[in-house]
């Protein structure tokens, strides 16, 4: 069986509040493909994921402290929406320089729905084209990018997708970009 991420060490950052399967297929996608994976977020413990914004889903142990976290530790990095989660962790200092950290190495990094708004205040859509969640584009719009409303987008190591109805062809993209991508 080929597993093409095999040695790849892959980051999700989240916080509570990320919607349940926007976390849950593409970790199991590129676990599935033989990476391993980390789950980062803003303190130890626990984070409570949603399904939507309302409902409460089920919780998941947290790796490492994002403030404790280096982005050379890892080849790839994944961010899963939910308005609330990628709304904590663009206030988070250490949060955001952990995404730019991997856009200035060039690491892929993947968002769904409303993550793009992290990579806004990461300052890395500026002259990229992406999709999100509808309620993201006019941010991303006044942050410099390009916006599409495409179930994948894939534009210079960012691959974004609208929302949960997109994960297939989010999560074949995230393994194929991720396995393409250079390591180190």
């Amino acid at each position: 069986m080929t597993t093409p991420l095999t040695d790849r060490r892959i980051a999700i950052i989240a916080a509570d509040g990320v919607e349940q399967v926007e976390l849950e297929r593409p970790r199991a996608a590129v676990e599935e493909a033989g990476a391993s994976v980390e789950l980062i977020s803003l303190e130890s413990g626990s984070i409570q994921a949603m399904n939507g914004d309302i409902e409460p889903a089920d919780t998941f142990t947290v790796d490492r402290v994002v403030a404790d976290a280096d982005a050379g530790d890892y080849d790839a990095l994944i961010v899963p929406g939910g308005a609330v989660n990628p709304d904590n962790l663009r206030q988070d200092e250490h949060a955001v320089a952990f995404v730019r950290a991997f856009a200035d190495a060039g690491k892929p990094i993947a968002a769904i729905c409303h993550a793009p708004w992290l990579l806004i205040e990461a300052d890395i859509v500026r002259g990229r084209t992406l999709t999100s969640y509808p309620s993201v584009r006019t941010d991303l719009r006044n942050a410099g990018a390009t916006v599409v409303d495409e179930e994948c987008v894939i534009d210079g190591g960012i691959i974004t997708s609208r929302n949960p109805d997109d994960l297939d062809a989010f999560c074949a993209a995230i393994v194929e970009e991720f396995a393409a991508a250079r390591t180190g």
